[in-house]
């Protein structure tokens, strides 16, 4: 009798190939599918083996799999992932699991989650983070859905899964329905966060100082030497050393000034205002890309306003000791806005999200891994994993207090030298604002009362007021 396949792979685009040779090289047997059946016959041409395979239709995969079926889609978010999963649904029995792992909206994740609970059949909405070489080479893994889904699943997704610091495989059962992808969500916003920051710095650094390329890849390899180490200060580095294959000098001088996105940013930003949550770094970094793709604009308007020539008032050397002690801050700051948001979501979705183990599965694979997060991983481990606000914890506090000076005085160079620092600056004002007690709301709420009889409520009393302001109220 012939040998059935442990898992089914949908959709053979980049990360679909990768992450399928990554399970068939931990010698689990993987079962391909393409719409264009082209693309599975070449991919198995080449890399095809006995743990390897395809079929050419849909029934034929389904047939040929161990129960309880295990069937990940990795097609493009949105209407591709109901058009599959609609044409399982006939094909499939109670008991098995459709995982997404595709960037796939949570709120998506929640309804397919109801509608196959319905049916019998478990849904994981799979985070997956590291892009083509993560997938292939291990990435970090999100997953959510039942718990009984996990339990099937989770002996694969350790032995693909990237390892953390302590060697540990970096995936975890996120939460229920849609917690796996809703994190995913909010680590690709911190992303943004983080990529737009390192920007800032290369601005400064190329407008303030004059730095050609090479000079400014000598610092980030010094700040990827020392507690900024991650995956992207590294990968800056080569960035801005390519030499132009096309003319003489670096190739990053040629690249257009326009940041494409795909929307997951664009997402955290829409979530958080819907909950009212306070997310200003990541939502300054979708702006900063907004405003980047209106090329003939900036244009037109730099022949109108010309920037500042004073002189920078900080000497080079001195300023990278800045810059550096700034940016680890405002990663702090924007890592605290991103767990705050989840902590919130988390109440109202009544996921039960181990914060501890959400750092630790960032440690490896992920675009965003870095040093940094193994110091979150162990303040979230003081805090028993539970959602409090990172700046409570104590050695987040003194790490703050230690680069608060510099971070405030490299926003503050920045703007007297017209180099606009959307994500530095709002994460330094997000830091101003929730560590203040008295802020001015009142003022606010005085001219709301005024003109609207919005009311406010007193310092001194309870309740709701309002005030008589004009003779309107008379």
């Amino acid at each position: 009798m012939k040998q059935k396949y442990d898992i089914a792979l949908i959709g053979l685009g980049v990360m679909g190939q990768s992450l399928a040779r990554n399970i068939a090289s931990k010698k689990y047997r993987v079962l391909t599918y393409n719409r264009t059946t082209k693309v599975a016959a070449d991919f198995i041409k080449t890399y095809g083996n006995d743990h390897l395979s395809y079929e050419k239709e849909l029934k034929n995969l389904v047939k040929n799999l161990e129960s309880p079926r295990k069937i990940i889609i990795m097609v493009k978010a949105g209407e591709a992932v109901d058009l599959v999963i609609q044409e399982l649904l006939p094909l499939l029995s109670k008991g098995d699991i459709v995982i997404d792992a595709g960037n796939s909206l949570y709120s998506d994740s929640i309804r397919r989650s109801a509608e196959l609970e319905k049916k019998g059949l478990h849904f994981v909405g799979m985070g997956v983070s590291g892009g083509e070489e993560g997938a292939l080479r291990g990435p970090s893994i999100m997953p959510g859905g039942s718990k009984e889904s996990w339990k099937a699943l989770s002996p694969i997704l350790k032995k693909i899964a990237a390892k953390d610091f302590s060697g540990k495989p970096c995936v975890t059962h996120v939460g229920a329905d849609g917690a796996g992808h809703y994190v995913k969500m909010v680590h690709n916003g911190i992303e943004y966060g983080i990529m737009q920051m390192m920007a800032e710095a290369y601005q400064v650094l190329r407008m303030v100082y004059g730095l050609k390329a090479d000079k400014i890849a000598e610092i980030f390899r010094k700040f990827n030497q020392g507690r900024l180490k991650s995956y992207l200060f590294e990968i800056s580095v080569p960035i801005l050393e390519r030499k132009d294959d096309l003319k003489k000098g670096y190739l990053i001088d040629s690249i257009l000034d326009k940041a494409g996105q795909k929307g997951t940013g664009r997402w955290v930003a829409i979530d958080a205002l819907q909950r009212g949550a306070t997310l200003p770094t990541i939502t300054m970094a979708v702006f900063a890309r907004s405003v980047s793709a209106q090329k003939e604009d900036r244009m037109q308007l730099s022949k109108l306003f010309k920037k500042p020539k004073t002189q920078a008032k900080v000497p080079l050397s001195k300023f990278t000791e800045l810059l550096e002690s700034a940016l680890y801050a405002g990663m702090i700051s924007s890592y605290a806005q991103g767990f705050e948001l989840i902590a919130l979501a988390a109440r109202e979705q009544n996921w039960k999200i181990n914060f501890a183990e959400v750092t630790r599965i960032w440690e490896g694979g992920c675009i965003i891994r870095a040093d940094m997060l193994n110091f979150l991983h162990k303040a979230f481990m003081q805090a028993k994993g539970k959602p409090v606000h990172l700046f409570t914890i104590k050695e987040i506090r003194a790490a703050l207090q230690k680069e608060l000076k510099a971070w405030r005085q490299v926003v503050a160079q920045g703007a007297e030298m017209g180099i606009g620092m959307p994500c530095l600056g709002s994460s330094l004002t997000y830091f101003e604002d929730i560590t203040s007690e008295k802020l001015p709301a009142n003022f606010i709420q005085g001219q709301r009362d005024y003109f609207g009889a919005h009311t406010y409520e007193r310092t001194d009393k309870k309740g709701v007021f309002h005030t008589p302001w004009s003779n309107l109220d008379l």
